[in-house]
């Protein structure tokens, strides 16, 4: 009798300590009152499967709150409208995104909170909002799914693109184009034979000597271009010199220009002087021819006659 007592007791004092241990995790994960929490909306457009009431809420990995509430949105049917407790201390802001993130392998789901920038205004209710409402971002399992709407649509249309493409006719086309090109193929096999090939070689080893010829004269160039630029220097020097030469002529033709001008008025000069010496020694000479006529006529008139004074007019 007494050890059944005994197990009684102890039972007893499991089932309590385990109330215990249930109470003090409940107390540390819920709000003391409801003043510490501040309600919020969050509106999926997504399915929220494994979401369930009291899932955590959590600010970078720590929980902030839990879901009180999940219901259709009255207003927009597409949409499932969540209702959540958060502690107020949790810097809640405009910028704020929720978003849905699964648990591990477990199938369960919590809201995920992300914040942007950190100077952003602190999210309030809007005219006409019971509370303040949180943004939210497409989860990884809806982008995967877009994602793979996506593909499977652009799979869709290169398939059809691609049946379009093979056509019957286009068989046929891509048929004969095959066929052309082994065609083709054939002929070059045929061109291409000993002989081509051997011709190919010997130009190619024709083509390496040229350019060993050409790479040794190179140097053989670069040298004549610089004696060519040498020589065209001396000959600019030379042009230079004379183009010096015809100036120094131009001057000097201006010169004797000048030269000759001074010369021809001094021959002018000259030439009046002549011209009266030479009527002074004519009438000299008809003067002497006049005396010798004289003299001959009467010579002694030389030594006797007397030259006859001629008077002037008025007197006697």
């Amino acid at each position: 009798m007494n050890n059944k007592v005994n197990y009684t007791l102890i039972g007893i004092l499991v089932l309590f300590g385990l109330s215990m241990m249930f109470g003090f995790a409940y107390w540390m994960l819920k709000p003391s009152t409801d003043a510490d929490t501040q309600k919020y909306l969050i509106y999926f457009n997504e399915s929220v499967f494994g979401l369930n009431l009291d899932a955590p809420v959590k600010y970078r990995g720590i929980t902030v709150g839990k879901v009180t509430r999940l219901r259709i949105n009255p207003k927009n049917t597409e949409q499932v409208e969540v209702t959540v407790d958060i502690l107020k201390s949790t810097p809640i802001k405009e910028n704020t995104v929720a978003k849905l993130t699964a648990q591990g392998i477990t199938g369960l789901t919590y809201i995920n909170l992300t914040q942007g920038k950190n100077d952003a205004p602190p999210l309030r209710a809007k005219s006409g909002q019971k509370y303040p409402v949180i943004k939210t971002v497409p989860s990884f399992f809806e982008h995967f799914e877009r994602s793979l709407g996506n593909v499977s649509s652009e799979l869709s249309s290169t398939l059809a693109k691609t049946q379009q493409l093979l056509n019957q006719k286009n068989q046929e086309e891509i048929s004969r184009l095959l066929q052309h090109s082994a065609n083709i193929m054939n002929k070059i096999d045929k061109l291409l034979d000993e002989k081509t090939v051997a011709h190919f070689q010997q130009s190619m080893n024709n083509l390496d000597k040229i350019t060993y010829k050409v790479d040794h004269l190179i140097p053989t160039i670069d040298r004549f271009i610089l004696k060519s630029i040498a020589w065209e220097k001396d000959i600019t020097k030379s042009f230079d010199s004379i183009k010096d030469t015809y100036v120094n002529m131009d001057k000097t033709m201006d010169n004797m220009a000048v030269s000759f001008s001074d010369s021809a008025l001094t021959f002018e000069k000259m030439s009046h002087t002549i011209n009266n010496t030479m009527l002074e020694s004519q009438n000299m000479m008809i003067d002497l021819e006049s005396t010798l006529e004289e003299l001959k006529r009467n010579p002694s008139d030389i030594l006797y006659k007397k030259t006859e004074q001629r008077k002037a007019p008025g007197e006697r």
